[in-house]
């Protein structure tokens, strides 16, 4: 069974599913079961992936690691995404780009943040 707001890979082409309704079954992509992408939150190398956030007035400025992340064409951030007291914001981002983002969204009594590395998969701050 799916939950929303779980993220599935293809490991073979590398197609990201998010699931915005739950249900029964099994998520195929290329003719295999697609993996579903546990959020990490503590980092173990040198690169720096756990989102952080920042109470800034009006919203949220999200970054990646405490030491900012790579943004190089075969390493980058795909997307940033703020939940807000329930309600899903997301950014996408493009090699180049920082790996940061602001949210305006007022103030929220809960936040968190997860983002996706292309090549170290899902975090949740």
């Amino acid at each position: 069974m799916t939950k929303r707001s779980e993220i599935y890979k293809c490991n073979i082409c590398g197609n990201l599913a998010e699931i915005v309704g739950e249900g029964a079954g099994t998520l195929v992509c290329c003719g295999e079961d697609m993996e579903l992408l546990t959020e990490k939150t503590a980092d173990s190398s040198t690169e720096k992936h756990v989102p952080v956030i920042e109470k800034i007035n009006g919203g949220y400025r999200v970054y990646v690691g405490s030491t900012l992340h790579p943004m190089e064409e075969k390493h980058w951030i795909q997307w940033i995404e703020l939940t807000a007291d329930g309600i899903s914001h997301k950014k996408y981002l493009n090699p180049g780009d920082k790996p940061e983002t602001v949210f305006m969204v007022g103030n929220a009594t809960t936040v968190s943040a997860r983002e996706f590395c292309n090549l170290h998969g899902l975090w949740k701050g």
